[in-house]
């Protein structure tokens, strides 16, 4: 008899086909049989183990989560309801050209003291990996040996193999370490990752020229990965920036995944679909190209983000020590306030958009919640006085919530056919981004049933099919017999993100039962002591060999007249 039988589902399988109604079989971790409408044909009813009544609840395929960064996160923290709440059950990190492998030990320091805004410092984790396999063994091994709460794929993070050959300095690599950055980037990708991101708006990742990582992204294509780009604005110059990346993978002959891809600040105010038609115009020429957002108007990063990459050469203990200087932090502030950095995205900071949102310093906790303007005029100093003294004071530490979005170019872009959901969740700090905890639900409350912006079989296809199409997994992202048995059931009625800017960890509601290898991971509403999630290694194709079966933009194109 077999371990599972879900009744009376509705379900919405994940490629954007209409709902049915179904009972739905699990065993040894995967779907064995679907019975459509198995209750009104009076056949016999399969039988389990177990039986969970679905009646009113929709059963869709576990939701991915495209642009992650629990890198460290799903080591430390065996319960991670901040995703597993929410129905994600595969989550993709390495964003953003930083993380943790490939590395030696001088450049893990880099990097550690680089992203601790993102994840930390992780003086609580030992450090037991170096190459981009190990950090995946690692993530099987998980906590106490026995898993992860939820799946994770890992992307090559260029900066990371930028600094570990080449340093923090901004220069062209020459010809020999070019050749090692191919080599790391092959044995990443042999080792299981599913492709390459980079952070064009940090350093070292963005001291790379286009011909540098034009022939990174060669390798990526020839092992049937794709590129994910933090591309080099997403304010004064977006389009251009986003054009650079199409160019670039085009001439490689590389698929492109652009990440989070927004138009943001007021330079780009209406501007969603200018955008769209240029990928529309990348796609009808032959492009393979998918994007993700998150559905929220701010974005996230660090503080020490914005500053101008001149400053940043070097790495942490270099721009702390320009900081610490009078007259090189009077140029800092100049490129900020008045010229506009390429940390800010060509855009003057507005100190009034810029709110706190973690410290690691805790004597330094009463900026949380603030916006640099509003802390500066509490202590009757000018704004760009209070963000120097708390980059200095908590080295680099502090996050951010950057409100510069609009949510026309929010909803626009998530109409488009290639578009994916990703949380770009970080979750750390005392105020974390909302969307660390909600993205998921208020894709499916907010958007689909309050707001009419998407169906709720589009939607689910943008978080499921779509996602494990553009990964290459053959076997996850629908709803189909053989498949793995990562499942969400939620209740379309109630379904909401519980996490606000005022209470960011606030669990959603709407989601009682969430399966991972037809394990319950939530169950009834609440997080058990399963740890179902593994590193989800993707096989490399033969180097060179022609990508196997559908591309994601191939497979979204079939269903345009609905997603589209």
């Amino acid at each position: 008899m077999e371990d599972l039988v879900i009744r009376d589902a509705d379900v919405v399988d994940g490629t954007g086909a209409d709902s049915y109604r179904a009972d739905v079989l699990i065993d040894d971790g995967r779907i064995v049989s679907i019975v459509k409408e198995a209750a009104a044909a009076g056949c016999q009813r399969p039988k389990a183990v177990r039986e969970l009544d679905a009646e009113g609840l929709v059963l869709s395929p576990g939701f991915i989560d495209m642009h992650a960064h629990s890198d460290l996160a799903l080591l430390r923290d065996p319960d991670h309801s901040a995703k597993a709440a929410q129905g994600v059950t595969l989550e993709v990190l390495g964003q953003d050209g930083l993380s943790y492998a490939p590395v030696d030990d001088r450049t893990l320091e880099g990097v550690r003291r680089a992203i601790t805004g993102w994840n930390g410092y992780g003086e609580d984790l030992d450090f037991d990996w170096r190459s981009v396999g190990e950090y995946l063994d690692r993530l099987d091994h998980g906590v106490e040996g026995r898993g992860i709460a939820v799946n994770a794929a890992y992307l090559i993070p260029q900066g990371t193999v930028r600094a570990l050959v080449v340093g923090w300095e901004d220069r062209p690599a020459t010809d020999r370490e070019l050749d090692r950055m191919r080599r790391l980037v092959a044995e990443g990708l042999e080792q299981g990752a599913v492709g390459l991101s980079s952070g064009l708006t940090y350093t070292p990742g963005m001291y790379a020229r286009g011909a540098e990582l034009t022939e990174l992204c060669r390798v990526v294509a020839g092992y049937g990965g794709y590129y994910c780009p933090h591309h080099r604005s997403y304010g004064a110059g977006a389009l251009e920036a986003y054009a650079e990346m199409i160019e670039l993978t085009r001439e490689a002959g590389c698929p492109l995944h652009l990440a989070h891809a927004t138009m943001n600040f007021g330079v780009n105010e209406g501007r969603a679909p200018e955008l769209l038609t240029l990928l529309d115009e990348a796609l009808a020429s032959g492009a393979d190209i998918t994007l993700d957002t998150y559905p929220y108007t701010p974005g996230c990063t660090t503080l020490a983000a914005l500053l101008p990459s001149w400053a940043s050469e070097g790495g942490p203990p270099e721009i702390l020590r320009r900081l610490a200087d009078h007259d090189t932090a009077a140029r800092i502030r100049h490129d900020l306030e008045v010229t506009g950095a390429d940390g800010c995205h060509g855009v003057p900071v507005d100190w009034d958009t810029i709110e706190i949102s973690g410290v690691g310093d805790e004597r330094l906790a009463d900026h949380v919640g603030r916006t640099v303007h509003a802390s500066a005029l509490l202590r009757g100093e000018e704004p760009w006085t209070t963000a120097r003294r708390l980059l200095l004071e908590d080295r680099l530490a502090p996050t951010i919530l950057q409100h510069v979005g609009h949510e026309e170019n929010v909803r626009t872009i998530m109409r488009h056919r290639v578009h994916t959901g990703g949380s770009d969740g970080v979750l750390t700090g005392a105020k974390p981004h909302p969307r660390a905890y909600g993205t998921f639900p208020r894709y499916l409350g907010h958007y689909v049933r309050e707001s009419g912006i998407l169906s709720l079989e589009e939607c689910v296809a943008h978080l499921t099919g779509r996602p494990a199409a553009r990964l290459r997994l053959p076997d996850r992202g629908l709803v189909r017999e053989g498949h793995r048995a990562d499942l969400v059931l939620f209740d379309p009625d109630t379904v909401a993100a519980g996490s606000t800017y005022e209470a960011p960890r606030t669990l959603p509601t709407g989601i009682p039962h969430v399966l991972i290898d037809g394990r319950f991971v939530i169950e009834n509403g609440r997080r058990t002591d399963v740890l179902a999630g593994r590193a989800v290694r993707r096989s490399p194709m033969r180097r060179n060999a022609a990508p196997g079966g559908p591309s994601p933009t191939a497979w979204a194109g079939c269903r345009r007249s609905r997603s589209g």
